[in-house]
């Protein structure tokens, strides 16, 4: 079929996320390899977001793809309560690849079933049912991960999940809570301390956060935040769960975002990354303490797709590519030459405003003015947005353009020649922002 064709049967046939259905213009796409995708009229693309943040080995790797075609010859499904030789392996793996005493892992399908059995751990577990979350989050779109949720995606699912009490992050949106780092981390935790007593201390069993803020601005926590935020936790017998779906397996140069900041939560969250989303595959990974208590109580979740024997083999195949390629230590490098090419842009264009990166992990954030007031609103619009967005796509580069940013989320094997070919087309674009500028 010709590619019109295809995309007439796709939106007439087929229902397409986080949009009206007749809104939708999909990029038709024919193939990928390595950084770039491949349309079907042969128009080469740079991935410049790694798909949603996620395809961290970069596309169609030869040894990953071998290894899922050996576990097809092997074993392809059985149900969750059986003992195959690929769950033995990917379990030992992950408990070296882990941090910390973590290593026990429960397999979903994704994140947001991770998210999920996640808080179903925690309440167990402790035998209380509330949930602190952060309003500049986003955990996944079943009901209970949206429920975590704290952007505007929350909403149309409304009314929520019973239980969740969401708070404010360090770095709020319109607002600041000091102007040092140390200064940020002490009153976000004064005021997170009242929360916790308005709510009761004894009726919270976790407080869920991603480890270095997504989609919602790539926001990593102040010096030494963490650490104190444990602490404060701990002190009440609260659990703390870290998100790294979109943070972690190498993203921001660390196997784990968690590693950056010297703790180990007591549950953590995985997938994305860890298949390189060549197959569906989550995980949460809990500490020996709770494992210990799952060993000897019954833990009430299950799913039919659990430890499916080819999403193991997948997830097993990537680490070890990331392991032979040191593809977690190429992302702290090449996070290097991201920041320098922020800066140039910031130097250059006077409508960004900021770039953040922590490996290869970024997001760019556009202004309107000197001020330094964002291009759009909170959960809003600007039409010099919109240029930029069909500009990127126009000039064969794929990311996310979302009210006042834009993303730079590449596979870790990313070439820094590709890395620069993207900047530069993001330079050219930026004209566009800028003729926008209000002075």
């Amino acid at each position: 079929m010709n590619t019109q064709e295809m995309i007439d049967l796709c939106k007439k046939h087929t229902m397409y996320t986080w949009t009206a259905g007749d809104a939708v213009a999909p990029l038709p796409i024919a193939s990928a390899q390595g950084s770039w995708l491949t349309t079907t009229d042969g128009q080469k693309v740079l991935d410049f977001n790694a798909q949603l943040m996620s395809v961290l080995i970069g596309h169609a790797h030869p040894k990953v793809i071998a290894a899922m075609k050996a576990q097809l010859d092997e074993l392809i499904f059985v149900y969750p309560q059986t003992a195959t030789a690929v769950r033995a392996r990917l379990g030992k793996l992950m408990s070296e690849v882990v941090p910390g005493n973590i290593n026990s892992f429960f397999f979903t399908l994704g994140g947001a079933e991770a998210n999920e059995n996640a808080i179903r751990a925690a309440r167990l577990y402790t035998g209380r049912h509330k949930i602190l979350a952060r309003y500049r989050s986003y955990h996944g779109g079943t009901h209970l991960a949206m429920s975590l949720t704290g952007d505007p995606r929350r909403w149309p699912s409304e009314p929520a999940s019973p239980g969740i009490i969401h708070v404010m992050d360090p770095t709020p949106y319109n607002y600041s809570f000091g102007d040092t780092e140390e200064e940020v981390s002490a009153n976000y935790l004064t005021y997170l301390e009242e929360v916790i007593q308005y709510e009761g201390p004894k009726n919270i069993a976790a407080m869920i956060v991603e480890t270095v803020t997504g989609t919602n601005g790539v926001l990593v926590p102040p010096k030494g935040h963490f650490k104190q935020l444990k602490a404060l936790l701990q002190s009440h017998g609260i659990l703390m769960i870290c998100d790294e779906v979109m943070a972690g397996f190498g993203r921001t140069g660390k196997w784990l975002a968690f590693e950056h900041f010297d703790i180990v939560p007591d549950i953590v969250t995985m997938a994305k990354g860890l298949t390189s989303s060549y197959f569906p595959l989550g995980a949460m990974g809990v500490s020996d303490p709770i494992a210990e208590h799952f060993r000897k109580n019954v833990f009430s979740g299950g799913l039919t797709y659990n430890s499916h024997p080819v999403g193991l083999a997948t997830a097993e195949a990537v680490i070890k590519v990331m392991q032979e390629e040191k593809l977690v230590e190429r992302a702290a490098e090449m996070g290097k030459v991201m920041r320098s090419e922020m800066d140039r842009l910031k130097a250059k264009h006077r409508s960004v405003k900021e770039g953040r990166n922590i490996g290869l992990f970024g997001m760019v954030d556009l202004q309107k003015n000197s001020k330094g007031t964002l291009l759009a609103p909170y959960n809003g619009a600007h039409p010099a947005m919109g240029k930029l967005a069909t500009f990127f796509r126009e000039n064969g580069l794929f990311t996310f353009v979302r009210w006042s940013n834009f993303t730079c989320n590449p596979p870790l094997n990313i070439s820094e020649a590709d890395l620069k070919l993207g900047f530069e087309i993001i330079d050219r674009g930026l004209e566009i922002t800028d003729a926008a500028f209000e002075g």
